[in-house]
């Protein structure tokens, strides 16, 4: 008994953790997928219901009929989406925050003085200038031609190296810009584009994937912790129940009577006899794993009426608390 509680509590405390886990994925999801207060607190509720529907309906389902596990599962399967696309926008918010907090740690350039534009407008008036200076006749005024020509070519110069200069803090400024972009993505992440994923659709499978992972993690702990009690009691001890049934019961009678072929002819055709012999046959089943501990189950194994197999249903029920009563005193 303390060990069954000790597997059982195992996977427990997975589950909750898991749970837990994607319950708060989904309030800050719902936070930030929300306007106004009711809105994030209505995503939040929505949420966190789906994300336990998401996780239990398995769990809940797996004892009753084949048709209430196909509504199950097509809930279930609703419910995942529905949940693995609200984590989704957690993982792909939260990365580009992250993004944004690696971004602000790259140096911002900056272009001192004129831009390239207002450099190049100024050179084109310069040479314009210079060409109308070149056209005059010289007669009494070649000294002063001669100076503006010099002083012209001079500007020209100076405007090529400031180009030259805006050129190269044009160049750093890119510099900057391709470090900050690539400080907005994910290292890790932007390896999936090397399988051929998009550079831009990198950060949603990432995120669907760590939500199907947690989603799948968090169902299969609660399938596991949600487990019918009986079935795995009985499946524990079932080789210690097997030797102690009705049987002895025959024998008693036999050795009483003093007829033994005629008596156990007797016992072998009597309802009590084939009772034991059904009960027997349920307990080797769920010895070996071949059988549920389920009404629907026992009468498709035995062959037996609803009412028969609710009856062993019963007493499997009966006898499981007693052992374990005798199991805790």
């Amino acid at each position: 008994m303390n060990n069954e509680k000790a597997m059982r509590a195992q996977p427990v405390l997975l589950a909750l953790a898991a749970t837990v886990t994607a319950a708060c994925l989904s309030i800050v999801a719902g936070w930030q997928r929300g306007g106004l207060f009711a809105e994030r607190v209505l995503l939040i509720c929505v949420g966190v219901v789906l994300v336990v529907a998401a996780h239990l309906l398995p769990a809940l389902c797996r004892p009753h009929s084949w048709r209430i596990r196909t509504l199950g599962a097509s809930l279930w399967l609703g419910c995942m989406a529905a949940t693995c696309y609200g984590h989704a926008v957690f993982f792909v918010m939260a990365q580009k925050h992250a993004g944004e907090i690696r971004a602000e740690v790259v140096p911002v350039a900056s272009v001192p003085g004129r831009n390239l534009a207002e450099i190049a407008s100024d050179r084109a008036r310069t040479v314009a200038r210079l060409a109308r200076v070149n056209e005059l006749k010289c007669g009494e005024r070649c000294a002063a031609v001669r100076i503006e020509r010099t002083t012209l070519d001079a500007r020209l110069a100076a405007l090529d190296a400031e180009t030259g200069e805006a050129e190269r803090h044009e160049l750093a400024l890119d510099r900057a810009d391709a470090e900050r972009a690539a400080a907005k993505t994910d290292p890790l992440a932007g390896l999936l584009t090397d399988f051929g994923v998009a550079a831009r659709r990198v950060d949603l499978v990432a995120g669907m994937a760590f939500a199907v992972v947690i989603e799948g993690v968090a169902c299969f702990c609660w399938l596991l912790a949600l487990r019918p009690a009986s079935t795995t009691a009985n499946a524990v001890t079932a080789s210690h129940v097997l030797p102690v049934t009705a049987v002895t019961r025959t024998s008693t009678i036999v050795a009483r009577g003093g007829n033994d072929a005629a008596r156990r002819r007797n016992a072998a055709s009597s309802p009590a006899a084939r009772e034991v012999d059904d009960l027997t046959r349920v307990l080797t089943g769920l010895r070996d794993g071949t059988l549920r501990a389920t009404v629907c189950d026992i009468r498709k194994h035995l062959g037996c009426s609803q009412a028969n197999a609710a009856a062993l249903r019963k007493q499997l029920a009966q006898q499981m608390q007693s052992i374990q009563a005798t199991a805790e005193e």
